[in-house]
């Protein structure tokens, strides 16, 4: 009697025992990898918060530092106009 292509294979039962267990551990060892990683992009979500918040401070700060500036420059225009006025004009001297 030979055996054709729809012959059913034959494995000794201790290999099927033997793979289903490996299967087994496979699957557990995806289970424990993946709640790593579910934890580890948590944290890197936290981190990613925290990151965004101090960019967001230093925003504001950089956004109040460049509104002082613009004031302190107006100021010393402010000033430089008021001393023109208080100022004595030569009108023998030449406009420059």
């Amino acid at each position: 009697m030979s055996e054709g292509l729809g012959s059913r294979s034959r494995y000794h039962p201790a290999y099927v025992r033997g793979f289903a267990h490996a299967l087994r551990e496979a699957r557990n060892d995806l289970h424990d990898m993946h709640f790593k990683h579910l934890n580890e992009l948590a944290d890197l979500k936290r981190e990613l918060d925290e990151c965004r918040a101090a960019l967001d401070a230093l925003r504001g700060a950089v956004r109040a530092r460049e509104q002082a500036e613009a004031e302190l420059a107006n100021l010393y225009r402010e000033r430089e106009i008021h001393r023109a006025q208080a100022a004595e004009r030569d009108f023998a001297a030449p406009l420059n």
